[in-house]
């Protein structure tokens, strides 16, 4: 069995998502998901509309995600790899050349992000709507 592994917050579920996630399990059998928790998000200087609670619930719903982890801390990929026996680690092509160093751990991945949607595009344009 080929085991995939990505990371990621996944606020505010879009289409791009579910195309990394569909993408991402098409180059295996299996795929895990690593979950920024709040806590680390809070690190990031970031901030979930959801909680990590119903993002995970949320994930776990979808049918490409077999399996999903808490991501505490940028330092946890190469344990996350090894523990779960992963042969892919996969992220969108924003991240490329920063996660090369898994590379002796197993295959490294960077796909296309979907053109023309993002998080932070969504949040823009909702701040941006007047609801008078």
């Amino acid at each position: 069995m080929k085991k995939v592994l990505t990371y990621g917050t996944f606020d505010m579920l879009h289409f791009g998502h579910i195309n990394i996630l569909k993408r991402a399990r098409e180059l295996g059998d299996h795929l895990t998901v690593g979950l920024s928790m709040d806590e680390f998000n809070a690190l990031k200087n970031k901030k979930s509309y959801h909680s990590f609670e119903n993002r995970k619930l949320i994930l776990e719903s979808i049918r490409y995600v077999d399996h999903v982890i808490p991501e505490k801390n940028w330092d946890q990929k190469v344990r996350d790899v090894i523990l779960n026996d992963i042969d892919i680690f996969v992220m969108g092509d924003d991240w490329k050349g920063q996660f090369d160093h898994l590379k002796e751990y197993c295959q490294v991945i960077y796909l296309p992000r979907t053109v023309g949607v993002s998080t932070t595009k969504i949040k823009k344009d909702l701040a941006a709507v007047s609801f008078a």
